[in-house]
């Protein structure tokens, strides 16, 4: 049941973050929104023109994905997320999805902000390093939160401007610099929190060093595209672990770049865990895929192959069901990808508007991280039993990287996949 769907509803896609409902606890937060905008000035909307799309930003993306600190909630709801990207995407800076922000780094998605800032238990009294300034929006989310920020960026250019951005704005409370943030900043060790908004293979020993006894630090770990989201707490010299989601986010570069040991190889790009047999004990994700939504693993005799497969369910208007998965491609040498997969429908229909359907989204992604192309496969709508689904989607010659999004997207009824692969064909 595939059809061809338009540029304009792609964008749309990419972008869509739906409600979800939390009953008591979501309409307090939603209150606590709502008294933020209502104490601005009566013209505040007439000078910013983002007031809007920050508050709808904030209730679906924030308090809607399950934050639920009102600090931290207030403190996205305050900062200006348009002024820390390029003026070029400001039309998509309150969107929840992440922006390239020049030097191959990007600006997280708000809702990845609000979960490591929630992670981090920030406290008015604490001194925290963060590392990987970027644009300088996740130092603005934790200055009204903390004591001080201290922040690293190792791209010199987006450090003097997000630098720039910080004092210009009056975040007065953060010290930025430019240097790599493998090293820490010793000079003000110890740090009561650590946060990290890029990935290494492993914890850099440094930043252990740097972290005061009792000290928490957030941190993405593990391969380039196979990362998880770890709070670690430092008790007798010694980091405990928690797993809290597989996630995806720029490597760390420098000396954590430099010793990486495990690359992928854009030539030969594959999806992790696409058959869905692998499992974790008490692991409530899919293993291999990230910013799950409504998606659940399933384990029965039910599955197309195999014994597992994944369902994304939504039985209300408003609220999201999707995940995604990140890999290396190399444009200039891969022509297209072979694409298949097992897919099974019960009463799926399209969501609020034409454009929330369920399918497969390609996006693929330049040297820069900027978006240089899109494949489709669906939607998909109806009843059905198990079946194969394919094509061969193009593989636009700048692309180095590309993500693929499935899911709902704000459709309802219950959408199952299975046995999802992709192949490389040389150009």
């Amino acid at each position: 049941m595939n059809s061809n769907i338009s540029k304009t509803q792609v964008n749309i896609l990419v972008g869509q973050t739906e409600l979800l409902c939390f009953g008591a606890r979501w309409w307090s937060c939603m209150l606590l929104v709502a008294l933020q905008v209502c104490v601005a000035p009566v013209n505040a909307q007439s000078r910013d023109p983002y007031v809007v799309p920050r508050r709808k930003m904030v209730q679906q993306a924030v308090v809607g994905s399950g934050i639920t600190n009102e600090r931290v909630i207030a403190a996205m709801a305050a900062t200006p997320r348009h002024e820390f990207v390029p003026v070029n995407l400001r039309n998509k800076a309150y969107l929840d999805m992440s922006l390239p922000i020049g030097g191959q780094q990007t600006i997280s998605a708000p809702f990845i902000v609000s979960f490591m800032t929630e992670a981090l238990d920030p406290q008015p009294t604490d001194k925290v390093l963060e590392i990987g300034t970027g644009s300088g929006y996740q130092a603005a989310v934790l200055s009204p939160l903390v004591k001080h920020v201290f922040t690293i960026e190792i791209v010199e250019s987006l450090g003097n401007r997000a630098r720039a951005t910080l004092k210009r704005l009056k975040y007065d409370n953060v010290l930025a610099k430019v240097g790599d943030g493998f090293k820490g900043w010793p000079q003000y060790a110890p740090f009561d929190k650590i946060i990290v908004t890029c990935s290494p293979e492993r914890v850099p020993q440094p930043l252990v060093e740097q972290l005061r006894e009792g000290g928490l630090m957030v941190i993405p770990v593990g391969e380039r595209y196979q990362q998880t989201m770890y709070v670690l707490r430092k008790k007798n010299g010694k980091m405990q672990a928690e797993a809290l989601r597989p996630t995806l986010f720029v490597p760390m570069t420098g000396n954590a770049e430099d010793n990486r040991q495990v690359k992928p190889n854009p030539l030969k790009p594959a999806l992790f865990n696409g058959d869905f047999e692998l499992t974790k004990a008490d692991y409530p994700f899919v293993i291999g895929w990230y910013y799950q939504r409504n998606v659940e693993p399933i384990d029965d005799d039910t599955a197309a192959q195999g014994k597992r497969h994944v369902m994304f369910s939504n039985d209300k208007l408003g609220k999201s069901a999707h995940m995604l998965q990140g890999f290396p491609v190399d444009g200039r040498e891969v022509g297209a990808l072979r694409f298949a997969a097992q897919v099974k429908l019960r009463n799926v229909r399209p969501g609020s508007s034409r454009d929330k359907v369920p399918l497969f989204l390609f996006v693929f992604y330049d040297e820069n991280r900027k978006e240089v192309g899109t494949g489709v496969v669906g939607p998909f709508i109806g009843s059905q039993p198990w079946g194969p689904t394919q094509k061969l989607i193009r593989v636009p010659v700048q692309a180095r990287e590309a993500i693929l999004r499935v899911g709902l997207f704000g459709g309802i009824g219950e959408f199952s996949i299975d046995d999802v692969k992709i192949q490389a064909v040389k150009r």
